[in-house]
């Protein structure tokens, strides 16, 4: 009895021990993009760039998350997701600087380039890692890590507002964020699970095993590596079979989240600079405004999503973020704007991790599966969205081109009915 309750005591440190690596790499990954923010118009008069160039630069972001993002879950597959998410957090570390020194517009569209990739590669993998963790509680604590996040997205935006304001070099500035990456995602690397990607899952190895019609017992056996079938992230698409059609919709929801997410910290600062003619350390309150409400709501997602069910949080919030930003383009002044991508942030807070969640509990698919093509799905949106409101701005203004926000908010209101209800929420924790 005594062993049993040692036995209790260090799986219980355990968890505890990969919770707070996990919530370190979910801070890393917020804080690293966040400081580029509000440089934005600095990098945009330093290169010379039109609004549409300056999106197409934004937008090699997500295309390098689309092109290499998928390879997150043969990675996972292969090393395990805490790695692949801690060396992520390493190179974007190492990549970071390289944003201030780019002497071109290609030379700042590559480093975005890459930073997409890494962030994609370590978006997919912490998330994983993330959920193993959560069904060691039994309880939902994913919106808990997203909060972290964004506090990390925070302190990122007013670190880097703050530098900027006080006339810093972006080259010094990103360069110091850089070590600290890099130093924070190596300590992570100690805490995390041990084990294969499946050990809290037995179900998931018995699915995949099923699903690739095996012949022997080892696949479902928990003691297997947990590696996903052969033929990588396509032959995954062609074993999920009938859940294929609600990831799909799964995805299109996060693409619409991340559309909402993306536009205070591609857009905010250029739109206070330009068309408000805000100060330079007001640049970047959108985005902090943004991330702070964001945080907030994650803090209380958990609890919201547990009483009232992902499907009604995620129809609220969605629409919150539409009014609210409508109503802020429409008065067309800096508080209005700082309060508006803030409630924008507020609304759209738990959709990312609850389509997330959901991605990664379908019933038959592996959770590295599910939440890598969720996630590689959702970067349509930051790929589409920079580029075509750069292109209207440059017709139409940009505080009419970012009307298009409130149109996808609608279509996030509606997409939130694949969500799960209040019932089925409690049920998938507990799995």
């Amino acid at each position: 009895m005594r062993t049993d309750d040692r036995r209790a005591v260090r799986a219980d440190v355990t968890s505890r021990r990969a919770r707070l690596a996990v919530a370190g790499l979910f801070l890393v990954n917020g804080y690293t993009f966040a400081n580029i923010v509000p440089w934005m118009p600095v990098i945009k008069d330093r290169l010379d760039l039109s609004n549409t160039a300056l999106g197409l630069a934004i937008a090699a972001s997500p295309a390098g998350a689309l092109l290499l993002g998928m390879l997150a879950g043969p990675l996972i597959a292969r090393v395990g997701s805490g790695r692949v998410a801690a060396a992520a957090g390493v190179l974007s570390g190492l990549l970071l600087p390289a944003a201030g020194l780019a002497p071109s517009w290609a030379a700042f569209a590559a480093v975005m380039f890459g930073l997409g990739t890494l962030d994609a590669w370590m978006d997919s993998a912490m998330n994983a890692h993330g959920l193993r963790v959560q069904r060691r509680y039994g309880r939902s604590i994913i919106n808990g890590f997203h909060a972290l996040w964004s506090i990390g997205a925070v302190a990122g935006g007013l670190t880097a507002s703050a530098a900027s304001g006080l006339g810093v070099p972006i080259l010094a500035h990103l360069s110091a964020v850089g070590v600290l990456l890099v130093l924070a995602s190596v300590a992570t690397v100690f805490f995390l699970l041990p084990g294969p990607e499946h050990a809290e899952r037995p179900d998931e190895a018995r699915a995949a095993g099923d699903a690739d019609g095996a012949d022997t017992p080892s696949t479902a056996d928990p003691g297997s590596t947990g590696t996903p079938a052969r033929g990588g992230p396509l032959a995954a698409l062609r074993r999920i079979g009938p859940a294929a059609l609600t990831l799909l919709g799964l995805g299109v929801l996060l693409v619409f989240a991340g559309g909402m997410e993306d536009s205070a910290s591609s857009w905010g600062a250029v739109y206070m600079s330009e068309s408000l003619h805000a100060s330079a350390f007001a640049v970047g309150l959108p985005f902090v405004a943004c991330q702070t409400m964001m945080t907030i709501g994650r803090l209380l997602g958990d609890r919201l999503t547990d009483r009232f069910g992902a499907r009604a949080v995620g129809r609220a919030g969605a629409l919150l973020a539409g009014v609210s930003l409508a109503v802020a383009l429409a008065v067309a002044h800096p508080v209005a704007a700082v309060v508006g991508f803030g409630l924008l942030g507020l609304g759209v807070s738990t959709l990312f991790p609850a389509g997330l969640h959901a991605a990664g509990n379908l019933p038959g698919v592996r959770s590295g599966d599910g939440v890598t093509i969720a996630a590689w799905l959702a970067r349509v949106g930051f790929l589409a969205l920079p580029p075509l409101i750069g292109a209207i701005a440059d017709v139409a203004g940009l505080g009419l081109a970012l009307g298009v926000i409130p149109v996808i908010a609608v279509g996030a209101v509606l997409l939130s009915g694949i969500l799960e209800p209040r019932r089925s929420a409690r049920a998938a924790d507990a799995d």
